[in-house]
């Protein structure tokens, strides 16, 4: 292997860090959804939660393949407290785009010298681009085609 596997392992607890946090999001959102659609909207999140814990376990074999020590912090946890379901998935749609930033980076450390490590991050970067994409057509308006925008603050 001739990467850096000191950056590597680096990656991989933040990535498992960042996903613990998208645990304890959506388990939290799942708890604040009212209103009529609650029920998919709930069992949506739940599932959201689940994958996530997948992902941070899979991050955390990696690290421990590597040799390194799995991190026991946390990501970023809610610095909101929103219940409007477009909150939450704003807030949702921006923690993905920050997971998928460090799937890429991995890729790019990984690229063409582990082929483990590449075609993870592969897949991981497909699994968050289709989740991003399920989050923004979920805040777009019925008959608006156009990709959903974060608006500037």
């Amino acid at each position: 292997m001739d990467f850096d596997k000191d950056k590597a392992i680096a990656l991989l607890n933040k990535i498992m860090e960042l996903e613990l946090a998208g645990v304890v999001r959506y388990t939290h959102y799942s708890l604040m959804v009212y209103g009529y659609n609650r029920i998919p909207v709930v069992e949506w999140l739940q599932k959201q939660a689940e994958e996530g814990l997948l992902h941070a376990h899979k991050a955390g074999e990696l690290v421990t393949l590597l040799g390194g020590y799995p991190s026991l912090a946390i990501g970023p946890l809610l610095e909101k407290h929103h219940q409007d379901i477009g909150d939450i998935l704003r807030e949702s749609l921006a923690h993905e785009s920050e997971s998928c930033a460090a799937y890429y980076q991995l890729l790019e450390l990984t690229q063409g010298k582990s082929v483990l490590l590449e075609d993870y991050a592969r897949s991981l970067i497909v699994e968050e681009e289709m989740h991003a994409d399920e989050v923004n057509k979920m805040l777009r308006r019925t008959g608006k085609t156009g990709v959903y925008e974060i608006p500037k603050s």
